[in-house]
């Protein structure tokens, strides 16, 4: 479903017309709680970066929610830091010119990750972490409209029908339609993209 299709789905369903203002908060509050609430491939993203020589801060990308992992490259050997908290990163590395390879990191504030022990040298840094990706508002079509579009028009309609202040039965019926939809996606995205069948078998249900 494209975006098109979602906004005329929900004016259809609330009998209602929006302004475009209205349907593109209701659909990008769905999305917000959607990926707040799965972990989809759509949400992964990669960048590189650069450790500096005698720094001990490194930047984040601007548009990161989490990380997966954060890795230093040597030499085409990847080394992939463990986190901690910052008071680890103090104590094992007191002064800032105790410098080799980076082997932990931690979250300095909200746009620096702090490293230990500092950097001996210039290293490149990737970073694999998670980001809201582009609203279907904006981009017209997602993964998520197209491959589990039930998930987004629910929350949507959700975010609809409290603002039209709708009654409360109303209100309960479509959350419990969005809880639905996205226990379902949840079960995709959380259980069966994250095995394969060689290694797990199949998926089955006990027969009693």
């Amino acid at each position: 479903m494209d975006y098109a299709g979602l906004t005329e789905n929900i004016q259809t369903i609330c009998e209602t017309t929006f302004t475009a203002q209205e349907l593109a908060m209701f659909t990008e509050q769905a999305e917000q709680k959607i990926y707040a609430t799965v972990d989809l491939p759509a949400q992964r993203f990669n960048v590189l970066g650069n450790a500096t020589q005698n720094n001990t801060y490194l930047s984040m990308a601007a548009n990161m929610l989490y990380v997966y992992s954060l890795a230093v490259i040597n030499n085409g050997t990847y080394t992939y830091l463990l986190n901690k908290d910052v008071n680890f990163i103090r104590e094992a590395y007191p002064t800032q010119s105790a410098t080799g390879l980076p082997q932990h990191y931690a979250f300095f504030d909200q746009n620096t990750f702090i490293l230990g022990p500092t950097p001996d040298a210039n290293y490149q840094m990737e970073l694999n972490y998670s980001t809201y990706p582009e609203s279907i508002v904006t981009a017209g079509t997602t993964w998520l409209g197209n491959e589990f579009d039930s998930a987004l028009l629910n929350g949507a309609l959700v975010e609809a029908i409290r603002f039209m202040k709708g009654e409360a039965d109303l209100v309960a019926q479509y959350e419990k339609l969005y809880l639905q939809s996205v226990a379902l996606l949840k079960n995709l995205s959380d259980g069966k993209l994250r095995q394969d069948m060689y290694r797990d078998g199949q998926s089955k249900i006990k027969v009693t």
